[in-house]
């Protein structure tokens, strides 16, 4: 075994600073084309979504300000910590979180004030293991204490509750469009979601 590949044996995986610092690279360089990021020691390209996504985040973001002025959906892809077991670093859709909270905390914010993170899920070809699988556990171990997934391949909303620090989430109801979505606390916000059919494609 060479010296160089005994070295690169004994790391697990990249450290969160060697990440921060490619993601950071990338940003100035790709023109915002494509976001980073860092689920299990492994780096993640999240695309830039297209039109109807986009909706979808600004539908959920007027539905939330309605219902709780005293919160803000951040649909801007302000990074999140999620640093439970392993060090990571995720840009949900969308971060409901006390207005204000992302205040002078830079690229990556502390998950303690994110009361709900978003997934709308993408058309991208790993979309069934990132979206549907990485993401709920990734928000569950960090204490996110509700995720909410909008689905559009099943054409349903997933809400994922009472975060599991070893295993995501204890409580995933599944509500199929056009009916109505409760947000747990301390979301506390019901959705109707007739509207999103409209955006399905």
């Amino acid at each position: 075994m060479t010296v160089m590949a005994e070295r690169t044996s004994q790391r697990s995986q990249m450290s969160v600073e060697e990440f921060e610092l490619i993601a950071r690279f990338a940003a100035t360089e790709t023109d915002d084309a494509v976001r980073f990021e860092f689920i299990d020691g492994r780096i993640g390209v999240k695309k830039v979504t297209n039109g109807s996504h986009g909706e979808i985040a600004m539908w959920l973001a007027f539905r939330c300000k309605e219902a709780r002025p005293d919160l803000t959906l951040n649909t801007t892809g302000q990074g999140v910590k999620v640093e439970a077991y392993r060090k990571g670093r995720v840009r949900p859709d969308g971060a409901l979180a006390p207005v204000g909270y992302f205040n002078g905390q830079g690229d990556w914010a502390n998950p303690d004030g994110v009361l709900m993170a978003v997934e709308i899920t993408s058309y991208d070809s790993d979309t069934p293991s990132r979206d549907r699988v990485e993401k709920p556990r990734t928000y569950g171990e960090a204490g996110i204490p509700v995720h909410l997934l909008i689905d559009r391949d099943s054409r349903s909303v997933l809400v994922h509750s009472e975060p599991d620090l070893d295993r995501g989430y204890r409580t995933i109801h599944m509500v199929a469009l056009g009916d109505k979505a409760v947000l747990p606390a301390p979301v506390g916000i019901e959705l109707d979601t007739e509207d999103l059919k409209q955006y399905m494609d």
